[in-house]
């Protein structure tokens, strides 16, 4: 799950630390746990990772990736707009997450990693629910 926090036209970034996409930007995002609805996993990750207090009712789901990312890994990824939320984002996990910044929608960071990209494109240009990538 992932999940777009707006200030107007600004959303927030988070600069990946993990091994996938180390140093990258994308949405803070993360997993469910076990027995997890997608809204409230996406809530408690992002609380997780930023420390921004979502309800899961304040969720609307505005995209969906099926992303191929080699011959043996696919993913389906869930991305989220919070359409109300509180606090001020901090990097509550450093080694997960080396930064968090927000940028304009009209300006997004260089280096967004291909598949949240795909999904941030779905939901800025209202493309449709679903997008397919790194499929052949």
């Amino acid at each position: 799950m992932h999940v777009f926090v707006r200030d107007g036209d600004k959303v927030l970034f988070s600069q990946r630390g993990g091994p996938f996409g180390r140093g990258r930007w994308h949405m803070p995002s993360g997993r469910l746990d076990e027995g997890e609805p997608l809204s409230f996993g996406a809530a408690r990750e992002l609380y997780e990772e930023t420390g921004v207090i979502v309800d899961p009712a304040h969720l609307r789901l505005v995209q969906v990736v099926h992303h191929r990312q080699d011959e043996e890994t696919t993913r389906i990824g869930f991305f989220y707009e919070a359409t109300g939320w509180e606090g001020e984002p901090v990097s509550k996990e450093p080694e997960k997450c080396f930064a968090l910044e927000w940028f304009t929608v009209s300006e997004p960071p260089d280096d967004v990693i291909e598949y949240p990209e795909e999904g941030l494109l779905g939901y800025l240009n209202g493309a449709g629910p679903v997008a397919e990538h790194g499929w052949q």
